[in-house]
């Protein structure tokens, strides 16, 4: 399953980067880092702690403003996402706001950089839901981590797969297994699949951390905020009330020996 994520969310987010930046991008803000449909504010959540000076890599970066944050705190930052398109609108934004990313096209599966050769690592709604191994990415990750790494990553609240990703009154109704790990799959009038997304169970997740010898250190359930009206898909202010719609994990590398 792994190729086939990999080539159709390829396709799938170089069709609709365009849309997706024109529906998403003010709240997203180009310099701003943004963790979830709740809001999360790095700024003031600071999940990854003092990032000036540090090497920074963005996983799944979309078209960077997460890492344009980190680059105009201090850090020194790299960035890559799986999808072509999503880079143009960084090098776009890079242009429009003078603060300018690194950036490179690579799936998470298979990091194309060395060991060890960063400080922190993070990814915002980026590559793991999309990944039908989610423990290899975790190794790569723990792989280019220094001694002592911080890896934040936020994805879809695993309770949510039990639910229509609905943001009315339909979407509070459980309709699933919430233990049924069956993919989110779409396919084109000729049977070939042209998305994936995958579900994990909250043990699944951190399981897949733990087996990468990375060490589980947070687990934040971003609640809704007050005066929060954006709907954003299946999050939405009446959902975020009754049911958690991020998971935002935090770990570390360990120690050196």
């Amino acid at each position: 399953m792994g190729s086939v994520s990999s080539r159709a969310n390829r396709g799938w987010w170089d069709g609709n980067a365009d849309d997706y930046q024109l529906e998403h991008g003010e709240f997203l803000r180009d310099t701003g880092f943004v963790w979830c449909p709740e809001g999360v504010d790095e700024a003031a959540a600071r999940l990854l702690g003092d990032v000036r000076g540090r090497d920074v890599l963005e996983i799944g970066c979309g078209a960077a403003q997460c890492a344009r944050w980190l680059v105009a705190q201090g850090a020194r930052v790299a960035a890559f996402d799986i999808s072509h398109r999503q880079l143009r609108h960084s090098r776009r934004i890079d242009e429009e706001t003078g603060v300018f990313v690194p950036v490179v096209q690579a799936d998470a599966e298979s990091l194309p950089f060395g060991g060890a050769a960063f400080d922190l690592a993070c990814s915002a709604f980026g590559a793991l839901p999309f990944v039908a191994d989610p423990a290899a990415v975790f190794r790569e990750v723990r792989r280019v981590l220094r001694p002592g790494g911080r890896f934040v990553f936020s994805v879809s609240h695993p309770v949510r797969w039990a639910f229509p990703d609905d943001p009315g009154p339909r979407g509070l109704t459980s309709d699933r297994s919430y233990f049924d790990r069956s993919p989110y799959v779409e396919r084109d009038s000729d049977g070939t699949v042209t998305y994936v997304e995958h579900h994990r169970t909250m043990g699944d997740w951190i399981a897949a951390i733990v087996a990468s010898g990375l060490t589980v250190e947070g687990l934040l359930e971003p609640e809704w905020p007050e005066g929060h009206d954006r709907v954003w898909g299946g999050w939405s202010p009446l959902r975020g009330r009754h049911i958690p719609g991020t998971a935002i994990f935090t770990a570390s590398s360990g120690t050196a020996a």
